[in-house]
């Protein structure tokens, strides 16, 4: 038995040697094969709320209300009464983002149902072309929905987990793909020191791909000559663009989270989240939450909340674009906010506020409410 520790860390240090040596070797190579860029329906990585959005996606391992449905399935089996979050979200290039939760728990609160909607999109944009740089006239419209249903449960006094089932569909302009897909997520909540401890494991957006057909591929173009072969008048002909199927952004979360400070009124709370989707490099996220309940006896409470995430992708410097603007970079993933709410009884309302900073395209702003019953 004395050996078992000196044994473990022999083990340890073998597996993180081998990773290392893999990673030199990949990086050898000088090549990247990751698949920017190549998903479709990306409004499905949006969030929901502005708790979420103020804390990242580390807020997977603490989700326990309606939006819960959207980050981890897993947390809304750690809600004790109903409860629905709805909000909007102040998207970039004039465009908006809403979605709406609403979850049920039942058999004693061991179980939960809940259903969401996400949508994304804006209309009467003009049509600008080549021949017609001013704009031709014409407008067209996008209009992107997922609908979700979800079954979670709680296995144990420590363990959850939750299954999300999707339909998306995406309309963009003339042509429209549709889609199904599912998240799968896990909690479990365990003490530390006296203190709570979550860890959260979330699959999300694991589905078919999106093909894409409409009007908007449909065209009459006239015969091209053959090589060598004088020009001919030719009636234009019917045709149909083909569209390859797209992936949607799958996306495996890792995350941890811990309460530094726990008390009947107060609690300070720190996330981490390492997240791997199949449209960019490794990420991760971190961020921290206060919160103060029943403030003065008043049943008000307040929470503060800030994160950063990194996304590979994201991080494009001026060696790669040449533009003066390394500060706006440099806030590429920092978000921000907080929120009130006023409960008496079994009655809960919430209001909560954050901003996300986009980096040269600016800060972005969501606002959400919340009711629990």
């Amino acid at each position: 038995m004395k050996h078992t520790l000196p044994s473990r860390l022999v083990l340890l240090a073998a597996l993180l040697g081998g990773t290392g040596s893999g990673l030199v070797a990949q990086a050898g190579t000088k090549q990247d094969n990751t698949a920017y860029g190549t998903t479709a329906a990306e409004f499905l990585l949006l969030g929901a709320g502005a708790r979420g959005t103020a804390l990242g996606g580390a807020y997977a391992a603490i989700a326990n209300d309606a939006s819960a449905l959207y980050y981890n399935p897993a947390g809304a089996a750690l809600m004790t009464r109903p409860g629905m979050v709805v909000g909007t979200y102040d998207y970039i290039a004039d465009t908006r983002y809403s979605w709406g939760g609403i979850a049920f728990p039942f058999d004693g609160g061991s179980k939960t149902v809940g259903f969401q909607l996400g949508t994304f999109g804006f209309k009467d944009q003009p049509v600008y072309t080549v021949e017609d740089p001013e704009g031709d006239g014409s407008t067209y419209d996008v209009s992107q929905t997922f609908l979700g249903a979800t079954y979670a449960q709680n296995f144990s006094d420590r363990f959850s987990a939750g299954l999300t089932a999707k339909f998306i569909s995406d309309n963009l302009g003339d042509a429209s793909g549709k889609a199904f897909a599912v998240d799968f997520g896990t909690n479990f909540h365990a003490a530390l020191n006296g203190h709570p401890v979550k860890f959260s494991f979330v699959l999300a957006n694991l589905g078919t791909n999106i093909s894409y057909e409409g009007n908007g591929l449909n065209s009459d173009t006239p015969r091209d000559p053959l090589p060598g072969e004088d020009e001919v008048p030719s009636l234009p002909q019917p045709s149909r663009f083909r569209t390859k199927a797209f992936p949607l952004p799958t996306t495996f979360r890792v995350g941890l989270a811990y309460d530094l400070i726990t008390g009947s009124n107060n609690r300070l709370t720190f996330l981490s989240d390492f997240n791997q989707p199949n449209n960019n490099r490794a990420g991760f996220s971190a961020g921290a939450e206060w919160a103060s309940r029943n403030l003065g006896g008043s049943g008000f409470s307040a929470a503060l909340r800030g994160s950063y995430t990194h996304a590979a992708a994201n991080n494009l410097g001026p060696s790669t674009l040449g533009t003066n603007l390394d500060d706006e970079e440099n806030l590429q993933g920092l978000a921000a906010g907080g929120g009130i709410s006023y409960g008496t009884g079994n009655f809960n309302l919430a209001v909560d506020y954050s901003f996300k900073y986009m980096g040269i395209l600016g800060p972005t702003h969501f606002v959400s409410f919340g009711l629990g019953w």
